[in-house]
């Protein structure tokens, strides 16, 4: 299907071509580049309703500033996408979130227009104050702007750098996005608060109407001098709505429609002339333009592809029962699990649709709860809540679990708290690429003593793997990971059965060569040896099930009986759990053949699932290639015979 932009909008290939339109047409083009992004993710896939949401915006930043010589850094990225259409990638715009294609994020490697390189939230002002002040050493006169929107505002690493900005004396804006929407709604105490700021603008349009009111006296500087008295005094009288912000010597402006393209470049136009931190609060709706995506922010935050006439997501149709997805079978087992202990509670840090845990919100909204974007304080929130005997489940996506290592260790690990580490998205994610791939998960925690890390190989074990580590007799931090998408078990809802921590499982007997896996990839590997026995090849296969403590008995017998030993994991294979098989051989003076299969050491960028399984070599087509080429000799003996 050809997808075809505007009449205005097939013709800018830059920011450049974007200043020679009127500030009237502007309207028009925001208009064609809403509807390119609907017509290319309908077809194409990726995220949606965030981009949508700030069309105006983008319009309005490359039509103000001189990008990329002024640099915009997008927080998140998931909003960004009318910004890479503008900026010289429209017509490679299908290619987005494709292997080998265009990176659903800003990506600095990708074009001088990205920045910065995005995918977790919240590193916006941090990033754009660093070159803000870098401009200033270097005498630039070059403006810096970060856009963050109210969700990734709650992290504590974006309030450390408006801390950092209203004393660093640089040029730079911070443009608030406020549409109350993370992927799920927005929680805690900020957003009510720029819930207040909207509703109650008073004293924003008083400071506002003084401002331009005395700037048109003459003396101009005294005047407005004066304005900026007269507003302070006037704060407590009229409204305390700015004190935030202004409390932290960071110029407020706002709250403003962010749809209204004139007023957002005439606005920017007046702050680009005012030097200092500043930040212009905008008021949008995510999903604009799309009414479905506008009335179910969350189901279209990255639906899939689908309809745009009628609205329906397309979805793949089956005759027989199919798994659940892993987060879905964690999500229900919570609610069975609580429901046979009082002590069991939940916790996430703003992804209750991703992790599922928003079944349990649903039915015990007092014992599972959204902490927004704070991974940090997610995890130490479960340790307080551990110390008082609870049994928590805190569950975090493997990459966003990197923010909060410093709290495991410290207010987990150390204390020897028993809480339950829910690592989802574990393993390589696909299509949202490195920022989001679950890869090291397994060799940073490996190395903390009194750690439980576990994986599940299917959903049964899933649902097992969590009941063990409610039990009372768990007294240590236990992970559990697991990957992104569907398991293997359509029938998952089994009885629980308690697992012995550190105790594998021998699922097949064999000879010449023993595959050990960790996790959703002994699939992979079960697929494998189907295959080779149809070759007249018969490996064992061994599902490790814990990193860490690892099964000795069971490695005692595979080294004492194979020579030849395959490791299988959806982690780094640098420091990851082939790296601990090869600890356990030295330790033990064992002499084998070890191929360890897994996330290799470099960066892996996007595409499917099986792309990058294939890419990375531990699919099915990967182990039995890598068992062939050390039974070659073997293989080749048997054939001359």
């Amino acid at each position: 299907m050809e997808i075809t932009p505007g009449q205005l909008l097939r013709h800018i290939d830059s920011p450049a071509d974007l200043k020679q339109l009127s500030k009237e047409q502007l309207h028009q083009v925001c208009e064609e580049l809403r509807q390119y992004i609907i017509d290319v993710v309908s077809v194409h896939g990726g995220h949606f309703g965030a981009s949508l949401g700030v069309v105006e915006l983008s319009v309005a930043l490359h039509y103000m500033y001189n990008t990329p010589y002024d640099q915009v850094v997008w927080d998140v990225g998931h909003q960004a996408y009318g910004h890479k259409i503008l900026t010289g990638r429209r017509d490679n715009f299908i290619t987005n979130r494709k292997y080998k294609g265009l990176s659903g994020f800003p990506k600095r490697s990708e074009s001088e227009y990205d920045t910065f390189g995005v995918g977790h939230s919240s590193t916006s002002i941090s990033a754009a104050l660093g070159m803000a002040m870098a401009a200033k050493y270097k005498g630039e006169d070059r403006k810096c702007v970060a856009v963050i929107g109210d969700g990734a505002m709650t992290a504590g690493l974006a309030f450390e750098a408006m801390n950092h900005a209203g004393v660093a004396d640089t040029d730079m804006l911070i443009v608030l996005n406020d549409n109350c929407m993370s992927i799920d709604p927005n929680v805690g105490a900020l957003k009510e608060y720029l819930t207040d700021i909207a509703l109650s603008p008073t004293y924003n349009k008083f400071k506002d109407d003084v401002w331009k009111a005395l700037g048109k006296l003459p003396g101009k500087r005294l005047t407005r001098t004066m304005a900026h008295k007269v507003a302070e005094s006037m704060k407590t009288m009229v409204s305390s709505s700015a004190n935030l912000f202004e409390a932290l010597k960071i110029r407020y402006f706002g709250p403003i429609d962010g749809h209204n393209i004139t007023k957002l470049v005439d606005t920017l136009a007046d702050l680009k002339k005012i030097p200092g931190p500043k930040i212009l609060h905008i008021i949008t709706v995510k999903g604009k333009g799309y009414s479905l995506a506008e009335k179910d922010q969350t189901k279209w935050h990255a639906p899939g592809l689908f309809d745009k006439v009628t609205g329906e997501i397309y979805k793949k149709k089956f005759e027989a029962p199919q798994p659940p997805k892993y987060q879905d079978v964690f999500g229900h087992t919570m609610i069975e699990l609580a429901e046979l202990n009082e002590k069991v509670m939940g916790i996430t840090p703003a992804m209750p649709s991703g992790s599922s845990l928003k079944y349990m919100m649903e039915k015990m909204p007092h014992r599972a709860f959204d902490v927004g974007i704070c991974e940090q304080h997610a995890v130490t929130l479960s340790a307080g809540l551990a110390t008082q005997g609870m049994k928590v489940f805190c569950n975090i996506y493997s990459s966003f679990m990197q923010r909060a290592y410093d709290q495991v260790v410290h207010d987990v690990a150390i204390q020897k708290l028993p809480v339950v580490l829910c690592l989802d998205r574990a393993g390589l994610v696909g299509e949202d690429g490195p920022t989001h791939h679950g890869a090291y998960d397994i060799a940073y925690f490996r190395c903390i003593p009194d750690m439980i890390i576990s994986a599940p190989m299917n959903e049964k074990e899933l649902r097992n793997l969590m009941y063990t580590a409610q039990l009372e007799s768990t007294q240590y931090p236990f992970v559990i990971r697991y990957p992104r998408g569907e398991g293997v078990m359509a029938e998952w809802r089994t009885p629980f059965e308690e697992i012995e921590i550190g105790k594998g499982r021998k699922l097949k007997d064999g000879r010449d060569v023993a595959i050990l896996s960790l996790g959703h990839p002994g699939n992979f590997a079960q697929a494998a040896i189907r295959e080779l026995r149809t070759q007249g090849l018969d490996p064992a296969h061994y599902d490790m099930r814990f990193a860490k403590p690892l099964d000795e008995a069971l490695l005692h017998e595979v080294f004492t009986k194979y020579d030849k030993v395959v490791t299988i994991e959806d982690g780094t294979t640098t420091g990851g759990f082939g790296s601990a098989i090869l600890e356990f051989m030295n330790l033990h003076g064992y002499k084998a053949e070890v191929k360890m299969l897994g996330i290799p050491d470099r960066i892996v960028e996007h595409g499917s699932p099986k792309e990058l399984h294939r890419e990375c070599e531990y699919d099915a087509q990967a182990i039995a290639e890598t068992v062939r080429a050390l039974l070659k000799t073997q293989v080749s003996v048997s054939i001359l015979g």
